[in-house]
């Protein structure tokens, strides 16, 4: 008889974004006519830059013609312009990647989901609190955790990111096998310093622990003090494996295009240099066929003098968007964080309201949707994220309802 996976059953409740639109929809089934104004999930909405639109186009006419055209890559780890694109961003870091250490996938989520597929069962997580719920919900699935208990799972070390630590947490006490970081952070909108990252990469070398850091948002750091890969600090490479993506810089998230770096230094238990390398390898060439090569080759444009000044004219169209919903809500006497190096503002909730009482009370008398800190682990309980993903006139239209309207 056929049996499902029982992990499955441990998780606690609905992914957090479906369960955000089952309750809008909910709420306009019950109010007819009105709209919402939506500054929730972290969805681009500008047009792709001009240079890319160029590029994608070139790449899906050489499709066209036998002598151009493509089909299977020679193996899962992406086209080899892409990779070599990708290596010499980081050399602009000080940071030197070897081709073979890039590996090019459909995007940061999922790679950050099937990572820990080629680390064992019996290692402990560590996870950064509040934190993207893919990190705690796939190794959920795995079966790495016992059950949740009052919204945390057992066996998964939590690292608390509080108003009293800057949103970036301290060290574990314990020790630990896999170290989930995310900066700038999603949701607080937090940055690391290089200091702070040292301090996990002295603890991750100590204990042979492995940190996966997620960079998905490092395009969007203005300020060249705080680093853009956690390979800026001495001695990641041997401990640290990189998950990056196209999504938010360029306006991907649709599209679909990121990448991981897996140095050949790093090493744990039983597994010297290279060999961590080539599980992932194996693993995306077991399970995975590559990338789109017309949306590899296209986003090379995005690598030229051109097209870097087009991205970087969609960040700061998103970073201004960041300042006019943090001026609003501060305005009218919220504490707000975040939406300095990064998208979103993570402010808190007044009068000490639960997260998901704040989402009813914005959406019902604002009429906009934001996203609970709740949803993104236990620390994140009595703050609200919210997104400056938007066209600027439905940002400013949101912004004017929160101040007309929204009663505090």
């Amino acid at each position: 008889m056929a049996t499902i996976n029982p992990n499955y059953d441990k998780l606690a409740a609905g992914y957090l974004f479906p369960e955000i639109a089952q309750r809008t929809q909910a709420f306009l089934d019950a109010h007819p006519g009105v709209g919402v104004m939506r500054l929730g999930i972290g969805n681009t909405t500008e047009a792709l830059p001009k240079s890319v639109v160029a590029g994608l186009h070139e790449a899906v006419d050489a499709m066209a013609h036998v002598d151009t055209y493509r089909g299977y890559a020679d193996g899962g780890e992406g086209e080899p312009e892409m990779r070599e694109a990708l290596a010499k961003r980081y050399a602009k870091y000080g940071v030197n990647l070897d081709v073979e250490e890039v590996f090019v996938s459909d995007g940061a989520k999922s790679d950050s989901a099937n990572i820990q597929s080629i680390f064992g069962l019996d290692n402990v997580v560590a996870v950064q609190d509040p934190a993207y719920p893919v990190y705690v919900d796939s190794n959920v699935i795995a079966g790495r955790t016992g059950e949740s208990v009052e919204g945390q799972y057992e066996g998964i070390v939590y690292m608390p990111c509080t108003e009293e630590n800057g949103f970036f947490p301290d060290l574990p006490g314990d020790k630990v096998d896999l170290i989930y970081i995310c900066s700038p952070n999603n949701p607080t909108g937090g940055v690391a310093t290089k200091e702070q990252l040292k301090g996990f990469v002295d603890y991750a070398r100590e204990h042979q622990a492995v940190i996966f850091f997620d960079a998905a948002y490092a395009g969007y750091i203005s300020d060249p003090e705080f680093p853009r890969s956690i390979y800026e600090v001495e001695g990641a490479k041997s401990c640290a494996i990189e998950l990056n993506s196209f999504s938010k810089d360029i306006g991907f998230t649709g599209v679909r295009l990121g990448w991981s770096v897996v140095p050949m230094e790093l090493t744990v238990d039983r597994a010297g240099p290279g060999k961590v390398n080539g599980l992932w390898n194996r693993r995306q060439n077991t399970f995975f066929n590559g990338a789109s090569n017309i949306v590899q080759l296209g986003a090379l444009s995005v690598f030229t003098e051109i097209g870097e000044r087009e991205c970087q004219e969609m960040i700061s169209y998103y970073m201004a968007n960041a300042k006019l919903i943090r001026s609003t809500l501060e305005d009218i006497g919220l504490t707000v964080f975040g939406g300095q190096h990064a998208p979103y503002l993570w402010l808190k909730t007044p009068h000490g309201m639960s997260s998901w009482d704040f989402f009813e009370k914005l959406l019902s008398e604002t009429h906009v949707v934001g996203t609970p800190g709740s949803g993104f682990g236990p620390s994140g309980e009595g703050f609200f994220r919210l997104s400056s993903f938007g066209h600027r006139e439905d940002i400013e239209d949101a912004v004017e309802s929160i101040r007309r309207n929204l009663k505090l």
